[in-house]
């Protein structure tokens, strides 16, 4: 590893513990920060709240499998984090199936750790320098770094709140409900827990905004649910 190179956040889907714990072991903790989901609805929580370089996905998951999930990431998710799909299945259909479902890369189980990690720098490599900052108005964000911008004024956000930014500034300049947001969070079955939990996760970014920016940005639009709005740039002109 480069000096300063700074570590890669991967999410590894897999329900199969000993594999997952030999990936683990393998790439380790001075390159790479490792989070862990058995299935495809904790790995949908972990996206709708973390920010990941990239997602190692398997196929063959308990529950919803790993092509549904990969094309929930895409659609529902909006998340367009690299995803290596890996599995056993090897015939091209099934490997046709999982480009179509939104996948990068597509590994076939026995495979040597040493050729995963491989895939895994390569599509880094590839789409790190793609990430486009987005823009909402006179607002700034990248989703790289979690950093907002108002006109000259920079914060770093982290966790549920960076992610509810950001799907609010690529909601803009239309609104979210309150239930679009929640499933993306939390999934379709999200019930009054999450509403609450919802509301609070607002608030906290909006005290990190309006701490780190001056302005809280985010508007409530009663009844409906939240978008983002700058405030009125200050008149400059003299009488």
């Amino acid at each position: 590893m480069t000096l300063n190179q700074p570590p890669l956040r991967l999410l590894i889907v897999e329900d199969q513990v000993d594999l997952a714990e030999n990936l683990f072991e393998f790439l380790g903790e001075d390159r790479y920060i490792l989070d862990f989901a058995a299935d495809g609805l904790t790995a949908l929580h972990l996206l709708g709240t973390q920010s990941y370089d990239v997602v190692v996905l398997d196929l063959m998951l308990p529950g919803v499998n790993g092509y549904d999930i990969c094309r929930r990431i895409r659609q529902d998710l909006q998340c367009q984090t690299p995803i290596i799909l890996m599995t056993a299945l090897s015939a091209l259909n099934d490997k046709e199936k999982g480009f179509d479902c939104g996948a990068d890369d597509y590994l076939v189980k026995p495979f040597e750790l040493r050729e995963l990690q491989l895939r895994i720098e390569a599509l880094h490599r590839r789409y790190s320098p793609q990430r486009p900052v987005l823009a909402a108005g006179d607002i700034r964000f990248d989703p790289g770094t979690l950093e907002v911008e108002l006109r000259g004024s920079k914060t770093v956000l982290s966790g549920t709140p960076a992610r509810l930014f950001e799907l609010l500034v690529r909601a803009y300049p239309s609104f979210l409900s309150h239930e679009a947001l929640s499933d993306v969070l939390w999934g379709a079955r999200h019930g009054e827990t999450e509403g609450n939990s919802l509301r609070t996760h607002i608030y906290t970014l909006r005290k990190s905004l309006q701490a780190g920016l001056g302005s809280s940005l985010v508007k409530t639009i009663h009844g409906r649910g939240y978008r983002l709005e700058a405030p009125e740039k200050e008149n400059t002109d003299t009488p």
